[in-house]
């Protein structure tokens, strides 16, 4: 079996400190496992959203937890049902059981991401144009504003902004490209 390239990279390290007889910090090894659980869910994923099922569906987050607790967050174009979810958590499952990756006793979640986790992908973006937003900038200014649009190097930003014309205020709208290098984090703001 090939070992992917970062995962050699760091089995070579290990191999490194023990010919030296130092201590090996626990975490490397707990590490080096995760690094291939998360590959091969990466595999397992791009496989199973080959099918037609599954083709507008796309791998957001994964987490590896201490305890064996490992989160899934899959999102899709047309929407996650939870049918989906739960088709791809038993696919997981076979196979994690199957290879025992995690031992006998672990908890698999897969879920969407859910509208109280930022958007982390560009197509998240696109899926979400229209929607109310809140950007947080890496300088921490805070915008707020209809998203317009998306590409891959911006958003385009649609904000209501207040500006004072003698003692009368003034709405004005105004679009405003933010690049994604400057963006901390966004946000979906929910309007009841």
């Amino acid at each position: 079996m090939a070992i992917p390239p970062k995962v050699f990279t760091f089995a070579a390290v290990l191999i490194k400190s023990t010919e030296r007889e130092q201590k090996v910090p626990s975490f490397t090894l707990q590490q080096l496992d995760s690094f291939f659980i998360e590959e091969k869910i990466h595999e397992l994923l791009a496989a199973k959203f080959q099918e037609e099922t599954f083709q507008d569906c796309f791998l957001v987050e994964f987490n590896l937890h201490t305890g064996n607790k490992l989160e899934v967050f899959v999102d899709s174009d047309s929407g996650v049902t939870l049918e989906k979810c739960r088709r791809i958590s038993r696919y997981l499952e076979s196979y994690i059981d199957e290879e025992g990756w995690l031992g006998e006793k672990y908890t698999l979640e897969v879920s969407s991401p859910g509208l109280g986790r930022p958007l982390k992908l560009k197509r998240q973006y696109l899926k979400n144009i229209g929607r109310k937003v809140e950007v947080t900038l890496t300088d921490g200014e805070v915008k707020t504003g209809i998203l317009k649009s998306a590409d891959e190097s911006v958003i385009t930003l649609q904000e209501v902004m207040v500006r004072k014309e003698g003692k009368k205020k003034k709405k004005e709208v105004v679009l405003t490209e933010i690049p994604f290098d400057s963006i901390k984090k966004t946000m979906i703001v929910i309007s009841f």
